[in-house]
């Protein structure tokens, strides 16, 4: 390889091609021909654990779904509402894909944000607030911290609408970007959006996707519930590339939907290992 990697034009490195049969039977034999190189590149594909191993950070954020087509909390049939054993579909997806991912980020201080409700205290509609309330500390420490602030938010706030993603999507596109000018260790930001309904800004989310896609980010969106989820499917990517409305395509693919209810045996530890292994499939 490393006799390869020096071959120029002016240089060339030359094998020759030979005929184990035709240089037994001539004496005269030479070769079959020559393979003249003059240029070669050498290309290594890095693993995750390569990356990983090599510094590389993984930043984990949660959005969190709390538009009133998902029902009241209060009531059985609302897809926030916890069961007696303390779960919803909401806290297994945190669950599931955090604990692969929080084993991978040094800190384990991860943001929280919900989207689609009334907050206090003016209870105007926001799409994207922090769910502990801090705006200047939106962190949760570790997934179990996610969840209790999740549970502690609920109470709080008005379910309203409709479904934004792109604030949220442009907010931690806004940290990856700032993370490419520093010149310490990289920084791979991965989003969670765990969502029940049809998406209301889609072109906005077209552009935010594109534009994130040239940054070191990746966006899981888990769909819980039974709605319509073709545009998430969209989003995916999978059927083509990705283009914003004004036509850019994404540069890669960053977006994996899971519709949840495709493991919906979430007492079990088959379903749920695999939601994860599907959630994590391309970030």
């Amino acid at each position: 390889m490393t006799k390869l990697k020096e071959a120029s034009r002016n240089s060339p490195i030359e094998f020759e091609c030979i005929n184990e049969k035709k240089r037994q039977k001539k004496k005269s034999y030479k070769n079959s021909g020559v393979i003249s190189v003059k240029q070669c590149e050498i290309t290594v594909e890095c693993t995750f654990l390569d990356y990983i191993m090599g510094g590389c950070q993984l930043n984990f954020t949660v959005g969190v779904d709390f538009t009133g087509s998902n029902g009241d909390p209060r009531s059985p049939d609302s897809l926030h509402y916890i069961s007696p054993s303390g779960v919803n579909e909401y806290l297994t997806a945190i669950w599931s894909v955090g604990l692969v991912i929080q084993d991978y980020d040094a800190d384990k201080m991860f943001p929280a944000f919900g989207f689609g409700a009334q907050i206090p205290p003016q209870w105007q509609v926001s799409h994207e607030f922090p769910m502990n309330f801090n705006p200047s500390n939106p962190y949760c420490n570790g997934i179990q911290g996610i969840v209790e602030t999740y549970r502690a938010c609920l109470p709080q706030i008005k379910l309203y609408g409709p479904t934004n993603f792109s604030p949220i999507i442009n907010h931690v596109a806004r940290f990856a970007a700032a993370a490419t000018q520093q010149q310490t260790a990289s920084q791979y930001f991965v989003l969670l959006i765990i969502t029940d309904g049809v998406i209301t800004d889609l072109d906005e989310t077209r552009q935010a996707i594109v534009n994130a896609a040239k940054l070191p980010m990746s966006i899981i969106i888990v769909g819980v519930g039974s709605a319509d989820f073709s545009a998430m499917e969209f989003l995916d990517g999978d059927t083509g590339s990705l283009r914003s409305p004004s036509g850019e395509a994404a540069i890669r693919d960053i977006v994996q939907f899971v519709p949840f209810r495709q493991f919906q045996s979430v007492s079990t530890i088959p379903s749920t290992c695999q939601l994860t292994t599907r959630c994590l499939s391309r970030s």
